[in-house]
């Protein structure tokens, strides 16, 4: 064992630049992390670009750092897709050939619809691609008066359930969503996720959503990096959507990140703990409250505040310590429509037992983490999995 603690931040959606195959999934001259700086008068992202970040892409207001002290490079993505459970599951080593469904341009079927109303005896509104925020504007005072139930979609492999916390109940809303996860098991209509979005507030202008979300995944396909550290007796500790992405499969712990601010600081706070394996970490504000609705100024405001996170944990990180920056795919907001972009995406690898930094080669896979994380705790990549590790480019 080289690390006694794996710490793996993803970064959601921030994508760094088109792949070759980018065109066949409608995204062409994308770029998440050059976009979002192109956009902005200013870009205040030291930490990260101490590590590496700038050498990555071209970023308008930040040099590259020939001094950086990070191991960097760029990672593809070999599995046919650009969602966050995709993404994820490959750096575990997963390698997904069917792309996940989505219903973006239609809505969901009338047959799923009329079932799902049979199963809540709610009336179902919306049944269409929106913003959250902008759905219940456009429908949540009817949903309150009414007692009907808001179903809608996004580019994700999702349905998505509104319910409000006051009048509706948490308990029924994630009720419906149960039953709608059982609906959706069924292959035309398998989605990824389906996801609980509880709301506050009584008319148009206060709804507010709370952090009461819950999701219902698909449980990965087949065993990941994260079984084989949990059965050989390592922590596993996921930290925001990560329980969420794998069902809860391979965790020994699970905390719930309220924004991507809260998560960085709940790393800082395990990072201060003693236990030996990985700490695994989504951010998922990213993508969620930026990238899907096409603001790169808000996007660059939450790396700025990731980058004051960044510069809270780097100091108590030990030099038995491993650090990886990454993502899971791209959401260019600059890019037309709402959907996820094809992207490689950054990966960035730092211990304080660096005696320097390194450009490394392009790595055709998200799955080297995982190899390497299974690499560094001497245990097997499950049956099926993929990926090489690069453990001795870290050390």
């Amino acid at each position: 064992m080289r690390y006694k603690r794996v710490f793996v931040v993803v970064l959601d959606s921030l994508g760094a630049g088109e792949m070759s195959d980018s065109a066949e999934f409608g995204d062409v001259g994308v770029n998440t992390l050059a976009h979002i700086s192109s956009s902005r008068d200013s870009f205040e992202i030291p930490q990260l670009t101490k590590l590496g970040l700038s050498n990555i892409t071209h970023l308008k207001q930040v040099p590259e750092n020939p001094d950086a002290i990070g191991r960097y490079t760029t990672l593809l993505e070999k599995s046919r897709g650009k969602d966050t459970m995709t993404g994820h599951w490959e750096m575990m080593g997963l390698y997904t050939t069917k792309p996940f469904i989505t219903f973006t341009e239609h809505g969901f079927p009338k047959e799923l619809i009329e079932e799902l109303e049979k199963e809540t005896g709610r009336k179902i509104i919306g049944n269409k691609a929106a913003s959250g925020t902008v759905i219940l504007d456009e429908l949540g005072e009817r949903e309150i008066n009414n007692g009907e139930l808001i179903v809608y979609t996004s580019a994700d492999s999702v349905l998505q359930i509104c319910g409000n916390e006051e009048t509706m109940g948490l308990e029924s809303l994630y009720r419906y969503c149960e039953a709608a996860r059982r609906l959706t098991m069924k292959e035309e209509w398998r989605v990824g996720r389906v996801i609980a979005r509880p709301y506050v507030g009584k008319k148009r202008g206060e709804f507010v959503r709370t952090s009461n979300r819950r999701d219902y995944s698909l449980k990965p396909f087949g065993k990941t990096v994260l079984d084989s550290l949990k059965s050989n007796g390592y922590d596993v500790i996921g930290v925001g959507k990560i329980r969420d992405i794998f069902d809860g499969e391979g965790l020994t712990e699970s905390v719930h990140s309220d924004s991507s601010v809260h998560g960085m600081e709940q790393t800082a706070e395990i990072a201060g703990r003693d236990f030996t394996g990985l700490c695994f970490v989504n951010l998922v504000d990213f993508d969620a409250k930026w990238g899907h609705r096409r603001d790169p100024v808000g996007y660059g405001d939450e790396l700025e505040r990731f980058d004051v996170k960044l510069g809270e944990l780097l100091p108590v990180l030990q030099k038995e310590d491993l650090l990886i920056l990454t993502a899971d795919h791209g959401n260019d907001p600059t890019y037309k429509g709402t959907d996820h972009t094809r992207e490689k995406v950054p990966f960035i690898a730092y211990s304080p037992s660096f005696e320097k930094g390194l450009k490394l080669s392009e790595k055709d896979t998200f799955a080297v983490i995982g190899a390497t994380i299974a690499d560094n705790f001497s245990v097997a990549m499950p049956d099926g999995t993929i990926g090489e590790s690069i453990l001795k480019e870290l050390t």
